[in-house]
């Protein structure tokens, strides 16, 4: 006998078709308004933060129209597909909790490692970033810049390479959907200001400073995100 391969289906895919469950019973009707995610979450025993994914799963295959201060709608018509697209390997809650543990610990790397020049490197990437105001594609090119340059600090090529890896799970519909709605401009000023410490404290040599600021900044950017 043949066994089927178990499958663990991700949190917020659970929510979502928790959700897609509901509007198909007619709990909640085409073109009408989700309750908010607070309530949602409250209901499903789960974190804001997942019930968040979960939408933009949903709003990404059709089930839901998300209007930013206005809420969340039922699409109107519905989509024929009875369940999301398959394929989403991102959640962004465990990628940003996978960078605040990693990057914490390059930090304090790039604290003791970090030559004379990289830091003048660093130093000016960082004076740089402070002209942006917008958080476009020419922003979001430069940030990477100043995380990859202190995964190069860390002086442990492996480690480097582990980083890019991570960022460029950055790069898929679903969180970049995410990063669309729920980072707005004014993120802008909050990162740039927490770049500035990180950026202080590995110049400084100061290990500890520099792991903390960065798990800090990650910790500041999940809230953002994911509420």
């Amino acid at each position: 006998m043949t066994l089927p391969v178990v499958k663990t289906e991700r949190l917020y895919r659970q929510i979502a078709n928790a959700i897609m469950a509901g509007i198909s019973r007619g709990d909640f009707v085409s073109g009408g308004l989700l309750p908010p995610e607070r309530e949602l979450a409250k209901q499903l025993g789960v974190s804001r933060s997942s019930v968040r994914e979960a939408l933009i799963a949903l709003e990404m295959t059709g089930w839901v129209d998300i209007r930013t201060g206005n809420g969340v709608y039922v699409a109107q018509p519905l989509p024929q597909s009875a369940a999301p697209q398959e394929g989403e390997t991102c959640s962004l809650l465990e990628l940003l909790q996978a960078r605040e543990a990693f990057e914490g610990m390059l930090a304090g790397f790039a604290a003791r490692n970090g030559t004379a020049d990289q830091r003048a490197a660093l130093l000016a990437l960082t004076a740089e970033l402070q002209h942006y105001r917008t958080n476009d594609a020419a922003f979001l090119a430069q940030d990477k810049r100043f995380h990859l340059l202190i995964g190069e600090m860390s002086g442990n090529e492996i480690l480097r390479e582990l980083l890019e890896q991570l960022w460029n799970k950055r790069y898929t519909p679903h969180v970049q959907r995410l990063e669309r709605y729920f980072a707005d401009n004014s993120v802008v000023q909050e990162m740039n200001a927490d770049h500035q410490q990180i950026a202080s404290a590995i110049v400084a040599g100061d290990e500890a400073a520099a792991r903390q600021a960065m798990e800090n900044h990650l910790r500041q950017v999940r809230q953002r995100l994911l509420g």
